[in-house]
């Protein structure tokens, strides 16, 4: 029989109803034999989630503040979800416990982590499954890095000694026994890594969409569902803004050669979204996997007299950058200029001193700089086999009256990069995604 890890995110855990939704699911196929679960999340647009209550709890005992009322919404959250379900549950003895942890200033991490804890003990009471705490099984270092292999080692261990399991994501422990979280959203990366260790064939991660979508649904009306992705394409598209998923949750499955299934809880008979390690396949009618793109960039551009034959250039000018820090995004050059794009709030604190130092090192002829600028990434593996898919971008941004700032054409040729002018980031991304759009 196959094996499934299946985990499913706050909005599928939100409440009762969703609790029973998600039992479902899981009932319905014998095969979904670890589960992994976040803390609750919005049951309504101006509801907050738990995980937030407990970030707010820790930050009003560190400010000596009183949290009484803000821990019984807590309470009154989980209390609530297992009366609902109907199970005979006390978890009080639970709660105390951790209030009086938080009071003892047992950090930030720690408190983050017990909605996750919380609702995993309820999830596997409800659903007769055994509960594997995260903090037995996943492991960092004493830097606060991430210990991949020995978490694979003992989770795999840990892991055959259960038929069906709970384990809660998001947070694990250093060596001294303190509890450490992934960052916001980690709960998908606990899924991969309990997908590798237990060798599944395959990791469903379910949320409150139905796959990823080709284009951002804030600023495209209804766009369409991308059927297969590979890990590359969603790296970029990640990379670029698109959110489904964590990007640190590829790695263990990608390592393994695990697909990654995108599904809807509250829709769970649609099939979502594969991601897969590789594909000689695409979807003829859509040449372009997806687009995605953010706001916040600057550009600085080089240009000196014979620089391509001057030996060292390039890298003596990425070394003044690397000395204060500063990393950069993109480097599209030609035979006498090179452009550096920054991330604009990472660059900002050291503008001055890096545009000086360029200045005096690197004697330029020129030395120009260009704020608000947002790119935009338009990503397909079927973009190599098929002709004139640049000049189908660039068609669809000169109709839209854009003007290109910037191009930018990765040596894999499955993603090709422009820049246009924050004003016209919204209308740039739909004018492309109108033009591929199935009519």
């Amino acid at each position: 029989m196959a094996l499934k890890v299946v985990k499913f995110g706050g909005t599928s855990l939100a409440d009762a109803e969703q609790f029973k939704r998600v039992a479902d699911i899981i009932k319905s196929d014998p095969s979904r034999r670890y589960v992994v679960a976040s803390a609750p999340g919005k049951r309504f647009k101006d509801d907050i989630k738990v995980t937030d209550l407990l970030y707010q709890c820790y930050r009003m005992i560190k400010n000596r503040e009183n949290i009484d009322e803000i821990y019984a919404v807590i309470k009154d959250r989980y209390n609530g979800i297992i009366k609902d379900l109907g199970i005979n549950f006390d978890i009080s003895g639970e709660l105390e416990y951790i209030k009086n942890a938080m009071l003892s200033h047992s950090g930030r991490d720690f408190a983050a982590s017990r909605g996750e804890y919380i609702n995993s003990i309820i999830l596997a009471k409800y659903l007769g499954f055994d509960f594997i705490d995260a903090e037995n099984v996943i492991f960092f270092k004493e830097n606060g890095t991430f210990d991949e292999e020995y978490t694979n080692s003992m989770l795999a261990e840990e892991l055959k000694l259960h038929e069906h399991a709970v384990i809660p994501g998001f947070y694990g422990s250093m060596p001294n026994g303190t509890i450490k979280t992934f960052s916001r959203g980690g709960s998908d990366v606990t899924g991969a890594l309990v997908a590798r260790a237990a060798n599944a064939d395959i990791y469903e991660n379910w949320t409150d969409v139905s796959g990823m979508k080709m284009a951002d649904p804030r600023i495209v009306n209804d766009p369409d569902t991308i059927e297969t992705v590979t890990y590359r394409e969603l790296r970029e598209l990640s990379y670029m803004g698109a959110s489904v998923l964590h990007e640190d949750a590829v790695f263990p499955v990608q390592k393994a050669g695990i697909p990654i299934n995108i599904r809807n809880t509250n829709c769970p008979d649609e099939k979502g979204t594969m991601i897969v390690a590789s594909t000689d396949n695409y979807d003829s009618k859509h040449v372009i996997t997806g687009i995605a793109g953010k706001k916040g960039f600057t550009s600085i551009t080089i240009e000196a007299d014979n620089m391509n034959s001057t030996l060292g250039f390039g890298r003596r000018t990425l070394e003044i950058l690397e000395e204060n820090e500063v990393s950069f995004e993109h480097l599209p050059s030609g035979i006498d200029t090179m452009s550096i794009v920054l991330n604009t709030e990472h660059f900002e604190p050291h503008r001055d001193k890096v545009l000086t130092t360029i200045a005096r090192k690197m004697q330029p002829t020129c030395l120009s700089v260009e704020d608000n600028l947002s790119l935009i990434a338009v990503v397909g593996r079927g973009m190599v086999k098929v002709k004139g898919t640049a000049a189908k971008i660039f068609d669809a941004i000169s109709e839209a009256d854009i003007n290109i700032r910037m191009i930018d054409q990765g040596s894999s040729e499955i993603n090709i990069i422009i820049a246009v002018e924050e004003h016209d980031f919204e209308a740039a991304v739909k004018a492309i995604y109108n033009k591929f759009a199935i009519k």
